[in-house]
């Protein structure tokens, strides 16, 4: 597991706009307001304050007035994973799944999908991330 990275940590609050940017991304700071305003209920400010917040993380970027993606929504969903399994259980994934299992049971569909990850995870060359 690669080590994690602790910039990418964000809140609620930061999570609900990074999922409207993601959605809309490239996108105006105009109407990244406008879209702030009628699904937050944010002020301009907020929305400003917020933003120069994840791009100052390296998640987007606001230049010329059009806010990008930096970081995919896949990768920053990796990256929060990382850290719920480095914090709550010592980097152990196993312990992660054991946790999770004991109070969802999973479908056959869901164990297939798993073995499958495991398989090509297993798979996969150091020179492809993973050791």
């Amino acid at each position: 597991m690669s080590p994690v990275n602790d910039t990418l940590r964000i809140g609620p609050a930061e999570n609900a706009f990074a999922q409207i940017v993601w959605d809309h991304a490239p996108v105006s700071s105009g109407e990244l307001v406008k879209i702030c305003k009628e699904r937050l209920l944010w002020a301009k400010s907020t929305t400003y304050t917020v933003l120069r917040r994840l791009c100052e993380k390296g998640i987007f970027r606001n230049e010329d007035g059009m806010v990008a993606v930096l970081i995919s929504r896949e990768a920053f969903q990796e990256a929060q994973s990382e850290l719920v399994v480095a914090e709550s259980f010592r980097g152990s994934l196993p312990a992660f799944i054991a946790a999770f299992t004991a109070r969802k049971k999973l479908s056959q569909e869901e164990i297939e999908q798993i073995r499958r990850m495991i398989e090509d995870a297993g798979e996969e060359s150091p020179k492809g991330g993973r050791s």
